[in-house]
Parts: C-alpha cells; sequence; structure tokens
C-alpha cells in the first residue's frame, strides 16, 4: 500500500500553479522591463528636448535668410511656408539690447509654457515630457535656445500637438523594442539558469522524495555531479547525509532484529541456566577440593548469566541501568576475569597482572566485570587468529594504577591491533568487529558501561596490539550527608 504522503509530495510540483522554471521566467521579463521602463523615463524626456532643439536649428537657418532679406520684403505666403516648414507660429531672435520678431503667423499669441533647453534641469524635462501625453493640440510651448551670428537668443512658438504625436510614434517604437528585447534577454536568461541552476534542483528534489520513499535503499542516494559550486557542494552534502541515514537505519533495523531474537531466545536460555544453576548447587555439596574450588566461580558465573537473560540484553532494547557503586578491590576483579576466560599459567597464552597492592576502584563490581571481560576477550580472539600460541610472544597484560581520584586501569595485548577501518566505528554498535562472525558489540556495551560511571575509555596509540585504558573518577563525597551518618552512628 502506498504511502499518502509520498504520493502528496510526490505529486506537489505538478499541482503548483507555478513551478519554479514558470516564476523565474516570469520575473526576468519583469526585470528586463523594469530595466526598459527606468531607460524610457530618462530617454522620453530626452527626446521631447532634442525635438525642440531640432525644431530651434530649423529657426536658426530660417532667421538666417529673414534676417539677410530687407525690411519689409518677404512675402507673407514665404513667411507661411518658413514656418509651416520648421513647423512654428512664432521665430524672433535676440542681439544685444534689440528683440527682433523675424515672423509670424498670426496674432495675438497666447503662450502657454516656455522651455529654455539651455538651462532645463532633467527632473523638469521629465515631468514636462510625460505632461505633454495631456496637453490639447492647441496649447502653444515657447522655446528658447542659442542663436546665431551672435545672438543671445532664438525663439519660437511650436504646438503641443505635433510634439505629442512625435512622442507617441517614440513611446510605440521604445515598447515594441523593449517587449523584443525583453522576450530575448528573457529567454537567453531564461535557458542559461534553467540548465545551471533550475535543473540540477529539480533533481534534487525529485532524489529527495525518492529516498524518502525508501531510505534504506542505497540506490536512491544521489550521485554528486563533479561541480564545484554550491550545487555542487550541496550535492555532495545530500549524498553523505543520505549514506548516513541508510546506514543509521540500517544498524537500528539490526538492533531490532538482535532484540526480538533474543526476546524468543531469553525464555528458554533462562529456564535451561536456571537448571545447570540446580546441578551446580549439588556439586557444591561434593567434598573434592577441585570442585570445591570451582564451584563457588560457577555458580556466581551463572547468576551472572541469569541476569544478563533477565534484562534481556539490556543494550539493544533500552539504556543500561544505572550503576550501583562501591569499593571494590581491582585485584580481585581481574583475577575473575582470568578464570573467566580459562587462562592457564601454562597456557597458550600469558596472562600479565600488574595491579597495584591495595588499589580500589569506585564502580559498580557486575558492570566494570563486563567491561573487562569483553575487553579481554576481543584481545584472546586477536591472539588466538594467528594461530599456534606462544606463550612468549602472546601477552595480555592487565596494569592498574591511582591517579588522585581516578583509578585507570590499561588493558593491552600484543596482537596483530585494530585495522583503520575499525578505528573509525571503535566504539559503535556493529561498525568495529573484524572477526568473522563477530556482532561488533563488545567495545559499544564497554563504553557505554564505563560513560555510566562518568569516565572514559580510549584506545592508546602507539603501541604493540591494542591497548585499552579506561579512567573511572571516585564519586563526591557527599559531607552533609556523611555526618548525619556519624550522628546516627
Amino acid at each position: 500500500m502506498s504511502d499518502p504522503r509520498s504520493e502528496s509530495l510526490a505529486s506537489l510540483a505538478d499541482r503548483a500553479p507555478m513551478g519554479l522554471s514558470a516564476k523565474l521566467l516570469v520575473l526576468t521579463v519583469a526585470f528586463v522591463m523594469l530595466a526598459e521602463i527606468l531607460i524610457y523615463v530618462p530617454s522620453i524626456a530626452n527626446f521631447r528636448l532634442n525635438w525642440l532643439r531640432d525644431k530651434l536649428a530649423s529657426a536658426h537657418t530660417a532667421a538666417l535668410v529673414l534676417d539677410a532679406a530687407p525690411s519689409g520684403m518677404v512675402p507673407e505666403n514665404l513667411t507661411r511656408e518658413i514656418l509651416d516648414s520648421i513647423g512654428a507660429k512664432f521665430v524672433a531672435m535676440k542681439i544685444g539690447q534689440q528683440r527682433r520678431l523675424l515672423a509670424v503667423s498670426e496674432f495675438p499669441l497666447a503662450i502657454h509654457q516656455d522651455v529654455d533647453v539651455r538651462t532645463v534641469t532633467w527632473w523638469r524635462a521629465i515631468f514636462d515630457a510625460f505632461a505633454t501625453f495631456a496637453r490639447e493640440d492647441e496649447h502653444l510651448i515657447r522655446a528658447v535656445g542659442p542663436a546665431p551670428m551672435g545672438g543671445d537668443f532664438v525663439e519660437i512658438v511650436v504646438e503641443a500637438g505635433p510634439l505629442r504625436k512625435a512622442l507617441l510614434t517614440y513611446s510605440r517604437n521604445i515598447l515594441l523594442l523593449s517587449v523584443v528585447i525583453s522576450a530575448f534577454s528573457a529567454a537567453l536568461v531564461y535557458l542559461a539558469l534553467h540548465y545551471l541552476f533550475v535543473r540540477p534542483m529539480r533533481r534534487v528534489t525529485e532524489n529527495m522524495i525518492s529516498f524518502r520513499q525508501d531510505p534504506e535503499d542505497a540506490s536512491k542516494v544521489i550521485a554528486p555531479s563533479a561541480r564545484r559550486d554550491e550545487i555542487g557542494i550541496a550535492e555532495r552534502e545530500l549524498a553523505q547525509m543520505q549514506n548516513d541515514i541508510a546506514s543509521m537505519l540500517h544498524q537500528r533495523s539490526r538492533l531490532a532484529a538482535l532484540g526480538l531474537a533474543v526476546s524468543k531466545i531469553n525464555h528458554d536460555l533462562r529456564n535451561l541456566l536456571a537448571s545447570a544453576q540446580l546441578f551446580s548447587d549439588r556439586l557444591a555439596s561434593i567434598t573434592d577440593p577441585q570442585v570445591q574450588r570451582f564451584a563457588p566461580k560457577l555458580m556466581h558465573a551463572l547468576q551472572r548469566a541469569i541476569a544478563l537473560c533477565q534484562s534481556t540484553l539490556s543494550y539493544g532494547q533500552a539504556k543500561e541501568p544505572p550503576p550501583e557503586r562501591r569499593p571494590l578491590q581491582v585485584e580481585t576483579l581481574v583475577s575473575e576475569v582470568r578464570d573467566t576466560l580459562g587462562l592457564a599459567s601454562e597456557g597458550p597464552v600469558s596472562w600479565v597482572s600488574a595491579i597495584e597492592r591495595g588499589l580500589s576502584i569506585d564502580a559498580d563490581p557486575d558492570q566494570l566485570f563486563r567491561v573487562l571481560l569483553n575487553l579481554a576477550r576481543n584481545s584472546l580472539q586477536a591472539l588466538e587468529s594467528r594461530g599456534a600460541g606462544d606463550p612468549n610472544r602472546d601477552q595480555i597484560r592487565v596494569t592498574g594504577r591511582r591517579e588522585g581520584s581516578v583509578t585507570v586501569i590499561e588493558l593491552s595485548d600484543t596482537g596483530p591491533g585494530l585495522t583503520p577501518k575499525a578505528r573509525e566505528h571503535l566504539f559503535e554498535a556493529f561498525q568495529s568487529s573484524t572477526r568473522p562472525g563477530g556482532a561488533g558489540l563488545g567495545l559499544a556495551i564497554a563504553s557505554e558501561l564505563v560513560r555510566a560511571h562518568g569516565g572514559e575509555i580510549v584506545l592508546v596509540e602507539g603501541t604493540i596490539g591494542a591497548t585499552f585504558r579506561i579512567s573511572v573518577p571516585d564519586r563526591a563525597v557527599n559531607l552533609a550527608s556523611r555526618r548525619t551518618e556519624r550522628v546516627r552512628a
């Protein structure tokens, strides 16, 4: 049965009103059009001034002709033709203190607006250009510009109608050109961004949706590209994250399967151990010295095994219970670990103990026993993996000392040591074992138990074989409770 959440994620892009590509195209067109508008605003003002300058330039030429003719010798119809050719109603020029009227079509002329192209400001030019669109055709504009022949200025009067028509034509051409440029630029920008960014992001998004549907499937991990930019970094980081998630889920699946398997065998194993405990009780009644020597150790080992079965491998199902700490002799605990491993003085693997005399540690006896047993068993298996044992070569050495309020125990061997792969995940469950059939839980359990005591366990570098150092600090003394106990005593 398919997951409705997965289906909703997979169809999200299809149901979206506008995808990333469409948004990119719309934004590109909008920004290009905005740029064109920002260009159009000053250009329309400049066009209006240039149009007036062209009229003034034509008036210059007309002024030369009219000024060269004797007074009253220019026929009226020729004057009108000259004014019509330049599109003006009035042409005048000022020279010195004298202002000469060179041509006029009719009187009186009601001037509505004055424009001096020599001193007009940019903001005023923009305002007047857009105001021209609202002018009537009969609106008269008096334009003033530089004059020829040493004159102060030349002035003309023109109607707003032709100017507005020219501005409309210019605006239409600018609009068409802007649309063409916007479409072409938007297409280029869209294709470039789509290829460089949108398509890789869509690939990443589709991979995330696919990976979410089955995160334990290694084939769904994204294959990073060779890009060196931010998208390439994101792809590589996503691939690393997906691999970590897949590994974590695989590890949790193994833990769940382990917990289920142990739960199934726990009931029967506990009954078998209880029966073995009954037989060990009968051994206690035998007077043989060897039996009397090993029977208590056997009973104690069975009790430990039953307690561990009762907890149903607490590492796989829950955290270890808090340690019940009390002072205990390290030498006695180390000897018990040796006897549990069955290491005799004349065996193929020699056991060397160098514990400070009377060294004690503030710890949970059963939990510290499990820590040392796991470490010692790993060392023994590493030594046995090399074949025939040589007690002069194959050794397990345990040392213990006091460093202030911290008890330090080191367990080392002369074996082949740990591989680089095992060192990378040294105290992680199911990761550090390199022995065929090994579960990789021993170091993980040891690390958890030591940390529960507030201590640490580390691998000592630069030694023959493997050396683990365990540091367990003493508990802080509560002086108030200690005084209370003394008063009661």
